[in-house]
């Protein structure tokens, strides 16, 4: 099955800004006893609702932890997480708060690691059967009138990166933080071995800026007309 890397789309003519935090996030790791690092990289899950967690408040601010501080709060929120969902520091949580203005195309991707879309685009994916479509309102403002409704998709992590594409002194990533030590690879070649569920939008477990559909998703958006974002071939083995 052919794959794809799901870019923003830099020749449309939408103005949308979007300008919008998560509510909520587990913090960094602070000096890993194994590696020494301090980092904060992590996936997001907008339709995760951290309320039920009695200590809210450690989740409200972005701020690195000792490794232990930060392996507690992972356990209050794990019980809440979707099937297949992974956790890493600075895993957020909750819609995207903040403002927005502009015109917006179908979907919106205000970075690279983060996919957004119109209520009507997500709801034709759906009905399209799509597998993995998922999506929570933002809690944004508008400087205008009419103002779309956007959501933020909720993309689980499935899949890694082949061996091949990584460079030949790769080391694996920290055992006890679970750090990687290499950059992303200009030229990727997706591990087809490690694809575990049938999902047609997805997000790499090694590298989780990097955003995956299937050609079922691009196929559906090119016959829906919904833009705003590119395609690009992902060699797979």
């Amino acid at each position: 099955m052919p794959y794809f890397v799901v870019e923003e789309d830099r020749s449309t003519r939408y103005t949308g800004i979007v300008d919008a935090a998560p509510k909520w996030g587990l913090p960094g790791i602070r000096n890993c006893p194994a590696c020494k690092a301090t980092w904060s990289a992590g996936f997001s899950y907008p339709c995760v609702d951290l309320t039920p967690v009695a200590s809210l408040a450690d989740f409200e601010k972005a701020r690195p932890e000792p490794i232990e501080e930060y392996e507690r709060l992972c356990e209050l929120v794990r019980p809440l997480l979707p099937s297949g969902a992974l956790l890493e520091p600075g895993t957020t949580f909750g819609p995207s708060v903040g403002k927005a203005q502009g015109r917006f195309g179908p979907f919106v991707m205000p970075i690279s690691w983060v996919l957004m879309a119109q209520r009507e685009a997500l709801e034709k994916l759906q009905a399209e059967d799509l597998r993995g479509l998922d999506g929570c309102r933002l809690q944004v403002r508008f400087r205008q009138r009419n103002s779309p409704e956007l959501l933020e998709l909720e993309i689980l992590p499935m899949g890694r990166l082949h061996r091949d594409c990584l460079p030949p002194d790769y080391q694996p990533p920290c055992s006890r933080c679970g750090r990687s030590f290499i950059p992303l690879p200009d030229d990727l070649l997706l591990d087809v071995a490690t694809l575990s569920r049938e999902l047609d939008l997805f997000r790499l477990e090694d590298f989780s800026q990097v955003i995956i559909c299937t050609e079922r998703f691009v196929d559906a958006c090119t016959r829906l007309g919904l833009d705003g974002v590119a395609f690009r071939p992902l060699p797979s083995k």
